[in-house]
């Protein structure tokens, strides 16, 4: 599973990464927060979609990126 940069609020096309809350290879919890991201008028938390292993990381810290576009893969559990 892909995880995108949703649409955080109107006029933001893009946003900072500032913190990883999870590193590559690291098992993550459906609802607990993953990736904290800036915009220019707000830090918003983002969450794990899924139980799974956090497989690859696409933005590191400090790295911009757009709406819609992937920041992580996400192995889901199938269990």
């Amino acid at each position: 599973m892909q995880l995108r940069l949703p649409d955080l609020s109107e006029g933001a096309e893009d946003a900072v990464i500032t913190l990883w809350h999870a590193g590559e290879t690291d098992r993550v919890i459906k609802g607990k927060d993953l990736v904290e991201v800036t915009t220019d008028k707000a830090t918003f938390d983002i969450p794990v979609p899924c139980d799974g292993i956090l497989v690859k990381i696409f933005k590191k810290k400090g790295e911009k990126v757009k709406t819609g576009e992937d920041m992580a893969e996400i192995q889901e559990d199938r269990s």
